[in-house]
């Protein structure tokens, strides 16, 4: 795909890309021609494009489009452009010394989180989970924070696509029982791991806004058991949301729904 042969195709692109990213579900290829005022031929020409490099994949079992990891990575790069990634870690690092444990920034990838910056504990019993470690959405603290950020369409069509697997006897591995769950995170604004993706470890997490009041990150700490029991990890929540806070006021509110 030759972006440079035809500058207008350029805008095109770009803007299709905005409609599939900020959608809230799978958008179609005629949803995307009445949002955008390009003719169908156009946006299904460009889609075959968009796939064939990545940036958008097919919504399993349906005529919808969802970002591809092509999509996935540009925007992380956005996001970590140098000067904010020295502010955001700053941030992770005070948080990590007020608490005495690791403090961890994730974000969503296709289909689990991946650990996007850390500060370690200076404790020598540590969990070893580095930048770039990838993790399951329904057993871990940032992960769970993340579903329940999202509408109850996307969710229920993002659970039909990961497997629910046991990682502890803790792990909730029922549909039912996992929305049951997330209804209460969103209740009550924060999300604790009990022992669910690693036996003897627990987590809790908050998640970072941008500007418009949307997802983006969860920030998150997380410790063995015989230094931080539950009722502790919960105990640190003012302090996550307060640095949640301060992440997300250097994080732009993305284009408005109803923007052309």
């Amino acid at each position: 795909m030759n972006l440079n042969e035809d500058p207008d195709r350029s805008v095109r692109v770009i803007v299709l890309l905005r409609e599939v990213a900020r959608a809230d579900v799978p958008i179609t290829a005629n949803e995307m021609s009445e949002r955008t005022g390009l003719p169908k031929a156009t946006v299904y020409r460009l889609c075959e494009q968009l796939l064939a490099a990545d940036l958008i994949r097919r919504q399993i079992g349906g005529r919808g489009f969802v970002p591809g990891q092509g999509l996935v990575d540009l925007s992380q790069t956005v996001l970590s452009g140098r000067s904010g990634y020295v502010a955001r870690h700053a941030v992770i690092e005070r948080v990590a010394r007020e608490i005495g444990e690791t403090c961890n920034l994730v974000v969503p990838e296709r289909l689990g989180l991946v650990y996007w910056d850390r500060v370690e504990t200076e404790w020598p019993l540590r969990l070893q989970l580095p930048v770039g470690t990838k993790v399951p959405f329904h057993a871990t603290s940032s992960g769970k924070l993340y579903l329940a950020s999202l509408g109850e369409q996307q969710c229920q069509r993002l659970l039909q696509e990961i497997e629910l697997e046991a990682f502890t006897e803790n792990t909730i591995t029922s549909p039912e029982e996992l929305i049951e769950h997330l209804i209460e995170i969103g209740e009550r604004g924060y999300s604790i791991d009990d022992e669910e993706f690693i036996a003897g470890m627990t987590a809790v997490a908050v998640p970072v806004v941008d500007q418009g009041g949307r997802y983006v990150a969860s920030l998150a700490v997380h410790a063995p058991t015989s230094r931080m029991a539950v009722s502790k990890a919960i105990g640190y929540v003012d302090v996550l949301q307060d640095a949640a806070g301060r992440i997300g006021r250097g994080i732009p509110e993305r284009v408005s729904e109803n923007a052309e």
